[in-house]
């Protein structure tokens, strides 16, 4: 049996660009997908912090430190430019491969540079 597990996440990323006339995906810093583990042309998900929109798309690779985070094609209505978003990617492991897995975290500040990186979400107190 497979279960699919949160593989690796990019929290409270600004978008910064929006681009509809686009073929569609979404570009990420190069330096942010290696920092997660994310590949190109990977599925994603976003999730929209400032309107709740979640979404499906695939992540293409921008220029390395450029902070670029672009919504593109019809998804661009989604996520528009200065919005925060939380990206995420999943992966499905086996039984055996769960007890090693820790997904990787990677926290934004202002301007998408790294506050930190962890391989665990704290424990949500009541």
């Amino acid at each position: 049996m497979l279960t699919t597990m949160l593989k690796a996440k990019l929290h409270m990323a600004r978008v910064t660009h929006a681009v509809l006339n686009y073929e569609g995906s979404c570009a990420i810093d190069g330096e942010l997908l290696d920092m997660s583990g994310i590949r190109e042309n990977e599925q994603i998900q976003i999730y929209n912090v400032e309107n709740g929109q979640r979404f499906t798309t695939y992540a293409i690779r921008a220029e390395e430190g450029s902070r670029v985070i672009s919504v593109n094609g019809a998804a661009a209505h989604l996520a528009g430019e200065g919005q925060r978003v939380i990206i995420c990617s999943y992966a499905q492991y086996t039984d055996a491969e769960l007890d090693a897995h820790e997904p990787a975290l990677v926290y934004l500040k202002e301007g998408n540079v790294i506050s930190h990186t962890s391989n665990a979400i704290p424990v949500q107190l009541a």
